[in-house]
């Protein structure tokens, strides 16, 4: 159940006499409202308020739900007097300079009050013009145009201030104030305001429909207790509210938080058990040593410059003694960059963009064409298991391992494609590029300028742990299985 949820089936309670209970020793609903009609006709006799045409019966069909027997279904326009605001003069506005004649707007009224820091003025030379359509602390305000059916009091400081012909004061006696706020605040009226709404042209809540709203009338001193007690529960929905939003921030950082989690473990050595039989990742590393020698030999791929040793004080957590920690560019056998070309629809070959990587996946129809050297297709054609690094701009890091290639494609500039050898799962080193480790160091690494950048040399001396190949695997597997279910949470 929402906050708001639960303050409206607190109202709901409160209207259907369920909040507090009943006491005969308080009268009825009934010589309540006989009260405030021999009020009103005193008034009409002393011509303080207008004689108002009778409002229609009320029947069963119209009574949504039972109410106490010592209360009593009414019209809203029985018990109120409901009095439009009025416009100031087309052609005329409103002035910031303290005329004296506040003049309250729908944009003021919040929160079940007035505004009063932003207050407008009505100039001096119209106010005679508007100056009966004000509205007295004592009267409720209710929207009747732009944002409808927001009610609330106003403050004492701006009493007798002008009132926009966007909402209408609903003027009262014998009637607890914020018992008839609350009453019109519940889903039961707010329904009701809804459906009266005139949906053609500017939406509006004319008079008419305001007075026909039907209403619980409790007698007077039970009205008084039922707001004592709705303000009593007040602040336990604030603790329950400030409870639910911490609650909500707790569920939607879970499933990602989760996953980070797992990541943790798995590049941590703690997702599945060694096992012996499986060598080490110190064996691995020479064996993949043995076949960069060999391809550098037969002219395959370049030498590179030695990376650094692997300092102590860079090594972030502890890692089983069959695994070895590594730099990425002693694994990989080329990190480099994509082809530089303008992007076109008909060309030679497509060419993969960083804006054509979705959610993990091509959209090969999105992939433009492009022109190239037919002797550097090769360089730059890509195959299955490449993994894509974004390097610049705001999907820097993103990573993308090269699973499907329904025809012939390179890949552009602000990419970078890393090549390895087949004794790496290449699954294994697509989930190190979604662990926390990984983004760590390519934040470290990453030049912070209106556009992020970030080059191969970074993700060349970025570390990562190793383990066997058969190890590897295992954890690819174990996430697979898992993952899934941390996205189903979301």
């Amino acid at each position: 159940m929402t906050p708001e949820q639960l303050k409206a089936s607190i109202l709901q309670y409160a209207i259907q006499g369920k909040l507090v209970e009943q006491r005969s020793e308080e009268g009825t609903g009934e010589e309540l409202y006989q009260r405030i009609q021999t009020e009103k006709q005193r008034l009409i006799k002393e011509g303080k308020i207008k004689k108002e045409k009778p409002l229609t019966e009320i029947t069963d069909g119209e009574i949504p739900f039972d109410i106490p027997e010592s209360w009593k279904w009414i019209k809203l326009g029985e018990v109120v007097s409901v009095l439009g605001g009025k416009r100031i003069p087309v052609g005329r506005t409103l002035t910031t300079d303290n005329t004296g004649y506040k003049y309250i707007r729908v944009s003021d009224m919040k929160d079940g009050s007035v505004l009063t820091d932003n207050l407008l003025y009505v100039p001096t030379d119209i106010y005679p013009s508007i100056s009966r359509y004000v509205i007295h602390k004592e009267d409720v305000y209710i929207t009747v145009a732009g944002t409808i059916g927001r009610v609330g009091k106003i403050p004492p400081e701006i009493d007798g201030a002008n009132l926009t012909e966007n909402a209408d004061r609903l003027v009262f006696s014998i009637i607890d104030q914020d018992w008839l706020i609350k009453c019109l605040e519940s889903s039961l009226v707010q329904q009701q305001i809804i459906d009266a709404t005139t949906k053609v042209g500017q939406p509006k809540l004319a008079i008419k429909r305001i007075q026909e709203l039907l209403i619980p009338l409790p007698p007077l001193a039970e009205q008084k207790r039922i707001v004592a007690k709705i303000e009593e529960l007040l602040p336990y929905v604030d603790r329950y509210a400030a409870a639910y939003e911490k609650l909500e921030q707790f569920n939607a950082k879970f499933p990602e938080d989760m996953k980070k989690s797992i990541l943790q473990y798995a590049i941590q050595g703690k997702l599945v058990e060694q096992r012996a039989e499986e060598g080490t990742g110190e064996e691995l590393y020479r064996q993949i040593q043995t076949e960069k020698q060999r391809l550098i030999k037969d002219g395959r791929i370049k030498k590179e410059k030695p990376l650094d040793e692997i300092a102590e004080d860079e090594i972030p957590f502890d890692i089983p003694e069959s695994w070895k920690w590594v730099r990425w560019g002693d694994l990989s056998f080329s990190i480099q960059y994509g082809y530089n070309a303008p992007a076109k629809s008909s060309g030679r070959i497509k060419m993969v963009r960083i804006s054509d990587i979705q959610n993990g996946k091509v959209i090969w129809e999105t992939v433009p064409f492009c022109d190239i050297n037919e002797a550097e297709i090769q360089t730059y054609l890509l195959a299955t298991n490449d993994i894509l690094f974004a390097r610049t701009g705001g999907t820097v890091g993103k990573s993308y391992i090269v699973k499907e290639i329904p025809e012939d494609a390179i890949y552009a500039g602000y990419l970078i494609r890393t090549k390895y050898s087949d004794t790496l799962c290449p699954e294994y080193l697509y989930y190190f590029m979604q662990t926390q480790l990984y983004w760590t160091q390519l934040r470290n690494g990453t030049i912070a300028t209106a556009q992020p950048n970030c080059n191969g040399q970074t993700l060349s001396k970025m570390i990562l742990p190793l383990p066997p190949l058969a190890e590897q695997k295992r954890i690819v597997a174990k996430l697979e299985a898992i993952l899934p279910l941390c996205e189903r949470l979301k």
